[in-house]
């Protein structure tokens, strides 16, 4: 597994967990989806590792902050930093990950998104253009490139739990407690179960699922350590489906 992302002691810490803890071959490079001289090394550290790419979880990073009101998204930089961080990053990954996977004939591309695509949030605009635009790019992708033994995800998550995260970017009491109270099951989702969905979407058991957007409900948004993970095929999947609820799944 290969890792990416801009903090050192995050990357090393996860790498680390994932050495221990499942015995996986990890393999941290430091970088940013935003620069093409980190995706140059990126993809020369996996072809130099592991010789081969089977999997490509794409998250992105954050907008800029402070959110505003659409209407007031009168700066235009923030408008192209968005897009650089959202979106331009997710297709140039792609790009260079395709030649990798089709190769050996088989691969999964699985891109993290936000339900807030599907169902409008005020004082998201930033975020949810430029994810909306993540999921369309994905879809075509997949018309395109499902005949080399590819198929292409995206996992729209929210009202997921933010506890572990710094206190400047977590929700807090009251904002959880509301956040609780929008779901059906009135809890909040967690980690586990979000990753559970990508790792279905990631196993062979998932083939049949493609160009699909996998959402549930009234959700906000997902980031992790790292922003970039990449993978090989081969540890067993297990789903959790308790917080899928009120969903309807077809594979096409």
């Amino acid at each position: 597994m290969s890792l990416l992302a801009r903090s050192a002691e995050k990357l090393e810490t996860l790498a680390a967990t994932f050495r221990d803890e499942y015995g996986v071959r990890a393999l941290p490079v430091v970088g940013s989806m935003l620069e093409t001289s980190d995706h140059d090394r990126l993809f020369a550290a996996i072809k130099d590792e592991f010789g081969r790419l089977d999997i490509a979880i794409l998250n992105t990073g954050r907008p800029p902050s402070p959110l505003r009101s659409a209407l007031d998204e009168t700066d235009r930089s923030r408008w192209h930093q968005s897009y650089d961080t959202l979106l331009s990053c997710v297709i140039e990954i792609t790009q260079r990950a395709h030649p990798l996977m089709s190769a050996n004939s088989w691969g999964r591309m699985i891109a993290i998104t936000s339900a807030s695509v599907h169902l409008a949030m005020p004082h998201h605009a930033l975020s949810t253009v430029f994810r909306a635009g993540v999921e369309a790019y994905m879809k075509h992708l997949s018309s395109e490139i499902g005949k080399d033994g590819i198929t292409v995800n995206c996992v729209a998550p929210a009202l997921i739990d933010s506890s572990h995260r710094e206190a400047a970017v977590s929700y807090s009491p009251e904002q959880t407690a509301r956040r609780r109270e929008m779901s059906a099951m009135k809890r909040l989702g967690t980690h586990e179960e979000l990753a559970s969905v990508v790792t279905f979407l990631a196993s062979r058991a998932g083939r049949v699922c493609d160009g699909r957007i996998h959402s549930r409900g009234r959700w906000n948004g997902y980031r992790r350590a790292a922003p970039l993970t990449i993978g090989r095929v081969g540890a067993p999947t297990t789903v959790r489906g308790r917080q899928c609820s009120r969903r309807l799944w077809s594979t096409k």
